[in-house]
């Protein structure tokens, strides 16, 4: 059976959830790369701006104002490394970790509406290979 390339599909399932996530980021006033950032700092902190960017596939320069903006809305913080005074950790703020958790929440949702046609072992499968590909 012939089929389309990988590329081309991922394209279009990667528009699909980019058309589903953007109402649900605008609703909690969280832009896309707001968002990449919040999700990269969810599991801890991150010791520079550069390690960030590295981390989420930005460059620095694009990620400053991100920063800047999150910072002076109370979703991040840049504290001083005890370590080097002269690197800061970007973290999540208590505010930032609840609003990550809820805007994960609403994506996760609507992420379960789009795979709910699939049996549970390939909707399992799927999730499985892209973690997979993702590394």
């Amino acid at each position: 059976m012939e089929r389309d390339d990988l590329g081309a599909m991922v394209s279009r399932v990667g528009r699909r959830l980019l058309a589903m996530e953007q109402p649900i980021l605008a609703r909690h006033g969280v832009s896309m790369w707001a968002y990449i950032v919040l999700n990269a700092l969810a599991s801890g902190p991150m010791r520079t701006q550069a390690a960030l960017a590295a981390s989420i596939g930005a460059d620095k320069t694009r990620l400053i104002p991100v920063l800047d903006d999150l910072q002076q809305r109370g979703l991040i913080e840049r504290e001083p490394d005890p370590a080097d005074r002269r690197v800061r950790l970007l973290g999540l703020t208590d505010i930032g970790h609840a609003r990550h958790g809820a805007v994960q929440a609403e994506i996760r949702a609507a992420e379960d509406v789009m795979l709910r046609d699939l049996p549970a072992d390939d909707r399992e499968a799927f999730l499985r290979t892209l973690a997979a590909l993702d590394r």
